[in-house]
């Protein structure tokens, strides 16, 4: 009966330890939901990307004009620590005057360059892989399963099509009257709600929503240790409220979007995970939208085609505001 009783105990433990991987380490929680696109996706809000939202977003264009949603960047480009960049520029084979003239037939002089840096500096993109919570990503993705040294296994913003969409912008420095938000101070679902209406904005399914704070245009260049040590943003309930409107991404002239510090009762970056893990809404930091605000655009096509390095996080982006 000792023996039987011992066989049972380790059989029933077996079961309640494959019952917890499955289902209760899944998520943390054990109520994971899979994608509304199914649970093999890796794009997420990407989906909406299709011919008709394309030749909608296409009929913006009425000046003919262009602009780099995109900052330029440099060694001196303050980021999220310990985030870095350094490049080196040289000449191949031509140090000590060396001419390459009997190996190519003519003085040719050319240069080279390397790039080491983290892709999360300046104007990037959050992929999915980027930040869920308890052990998990978009789409059911246990971390562990995902994010390798080498590159993630699955949800690399490689896999990210061409991004072509209908962006709006709304401007929070008119909604709160003031040149530019402060350090910490929140975008909430009514203020999104007032300004929207105020401004005359709308937003459809697939759109890209981005905020103007002039926090960027006011901070980067005069006081960079303060433009990353803090900044204006969204609240954990109105990127909540965001994900309502279906967008494609959700981004801001900040490097964060959310509000840091946090307002209070808060919880840090969580509008990452909001977007990100649950919703498959891709982030967009640090836009350059102050050109577009001044010049009073509203609305215009977004294009994106990102640099597709297998199996990437993040990746440093120039969007092109066409309008």
């Amino acid at each position: 009966m000792k023996i039987l009783y011992k066989v049972y105990l380790l059989s029933f433990s077996l079961v309640v330890s494959m019952f917890i991987t499955k289902y209760v380490l899944a998520d943390g929680h054990g109520n994971c939901k899979h994608s509304k696109w199914g649970a093999d996706d890796e794009i997420g809000a990407a989906n909406y990307v299709s011919e008709k939202r394309t030749k909608l977003a296409a009929k913006l264009v009425k000046q003919g004009k262009s602009h780099p949603l995109g900052i330029a960047i440099s060694s001196k480009t303050p980021a999220f620590p310990p985030r870095t960049l350094s490049l080196t520029v040289f000449a191949p084979n031509q140090s000590a005057g060396a001419d390459l003239k009997g190996a190519l037939g003519y003085h040719m002089t050319y240069a080279d360059d390397i790039l080491n840096t983290w892709v999360g500096i300046g104007s990037q993109i959050d992929g999915l892989g980027h930040l869920g919570e308890n052990n998990m990503l978009y789409n059911c993705n246990k971390a562990g399963d995902v994010i390798k040294t080498t590159g993630l296994t699955k949800l690399g913003v490689d896999k990210i099509p061409p991004m072509i969409a209908r962006a709006v912008i709304i401007d929070m420095t008119k909604h709160f009257g003031v040149d530019h938000m402060d350090a910490g101070q929140a975008i909430t679902p009514d203020d999104i709600k007032v300004a929207m209406k105020d401004q005359g904005i709308s937003v459809n399914e697939g759109d890209i929503i981005l905020f103007y704070t002039g926090w960027t245009d006011a901070k980067l260049k005069d006081d960079p240790k303060a433009w990353v040590s803090g900044e204006p943003g969204t609240d954990n309930a109105a990127m909540e409220y965001l994900m309502s409107f279906n967008p494609m991404a959700v981004g801001a002239d900040t490097w964060g979007i959310d509000n840091v510090p946090p307002s209070k009762g808060d919880k840090v970056f969580y509008g990452h995970v909001t977007a990100l893990q649950n919703n498959g809404v891709y982030l967009l930091e640090t836009m350059n939208t102050g050109k577009l605000v001044n010049e009073g655009v509203k609305e215009f096509m977004f294009v994106l085609g990102q640099a597709r390095v297998e199996g990437t996080v993040q990746m440093i982006i120039n969007p092109v505001a066409i309008y």
